[in-house]
């Protein structure tokens, strides 16, 4: 019987930074729209260790760039072939491609359908299923090149602008707080002019940052392997400067300046154990509603009196990033690559 295999399909930055300036994108914008795939960089030195974590447990390791996986998921064995998705995107970048290319050969797939992959990645929209299925998230008013096409609710404490398609805090700025809904426009013009993308305006909620992180180590693990942390990163939140300062090329080069901080953690439920069951019940109600499942994260916004404020989701959560690392370690006793494999071996083999 043939092997049965992993193949890991992700999206590499630089196709894409070169599609960027096809596109005419100026270079410095290319630079900080691909970044966003900085977890492939910082991945793919370590395929040799998830390459021996599946050979431990009897499977074979594919890693496959995106430009390469029509063909190579065209001639997979369904019976011995899984496929983990590691980057999304269905505008600037097209790994939603790859579990809708999976699905179209019959192949068996980790994490959530496909679906997903294009919801978690506009937040307009994905504030509204969200909202529909009663969970707490901020309302959100929408506005593109300086011109409302949704005004945001009224909001004493001001609000908060980003853009509706980007991530890795791509296009967030140390203004993007704001009092003036002036600002907010003037701010579309910003986002619209550099990455020709909308923004989503959002009453401000206080708070501090979490994170909640899941990998099922077996199909069966449930929201008890959740792992939520405060992420403290000295500031009320994360620009885009911060966020390119830790991955990829441009984190590489901060580690070798010594310029590199990771963000400290912080479990909740030491501090705020009512917070983390809140927490705890939105992720139940993302499983069963929204359909989340094998790997993913939520970001929230815990405020002191144990109020909290669901941001966002993401299908393809930052793997190699410090604090998914940190979760495998804590949650599973594990190092990234094992438990990658492990995951996978379970999903064969259970």
């Amino acid at each position: 019987m043939p092997q049965p295999t992993l193949v890991l399909v992700y999206e590499p930055e630089k196709p894409c930074f070169d599609r960027l300036v096809a596109q005419g994108y100026p270079t410095e914008r290319a630079i900080e729209i691909s970044s966003y795939l900085a977890q492939s960089t910082d991945l793919k030195p370590g395929f040799g260790r998830l390459a021996a974590a599946c050979e431990k447990r009897g499977l074979a390791f594919k890693p496959v760039e995106l430009d390469d996986a029509a063909v190579v998921l065209a001639k997979a064995d369904p019976a011995t072939t899984l496929v983990w998705t590691l980057t999304d995107g269905i505008a600037y970048f097209r790994g939603g491609a790859a579990p809708a290319l999976a699905r179209l050969n019959g192949l068996r797939t980790i994490g959530s359908d496909d679906s997903l992959f294009a919801l978690c990645q506009d937040k307009l929209r994905s504030g509204a299923v969200l909202g529909a299925l009663g969970l707490p998230v901020p309302a959100a008013g929408l506005a593109r090149n300086g011109e409302w096409l949704a005004e945001p609710p009224a909001s004493p404490k001001g609000w908060f602008v980003k853009p509706n398609r980007l991530g890795a805090k791509i296009g967030i700025w140390p203004d993007s707080r704001i009092t003036d809904l002036d600002h907010a426009l003037e701010l579309s013009r910003r986002v619209f002019s550099h990455y020709r993308d909308d923004v989503v305006v959002q009453p401000y909620v206080a708070g501090r940052n979490v994170r909640a992180s899941f990998l099922g180590l077996k199909p069966e693990t449930g929201v008890e392997a959740l792992g939520t942390f405060f992420v403290d990163s000295g500031g009320d939140f994360q620009t885009m400067a911060d966020s390119m300062a830790l991955y990829g090329e441009t984190g590489q080069a901060a580690k070798n300046t010594g310029t590199y901080v990771e963000p400290e953690l912080e479990a909740v439920g030491a501090s705020q154990p009512e917070a983390d069951r809140k927490i705890r019940a939105i992720v139940q109600k993302l499983i069963s509603g929204l359909g989340l499942k094998d790997v993913f994260s939520v970001d929230f916004r815990v405020e002191a009196d144990d109020t909290v404020h669901l941001i966002e989701f993401e299908v393809c959560p930052g793997l190699p990033c410090f604090d998914f690392r940190d979760y495998c370690r804590k949650q599973w006793g594990m190092e990234l690559a094992d438990a990658m494999a492990e995951a996978a071996a379970n999903r064969f083999y259970r």
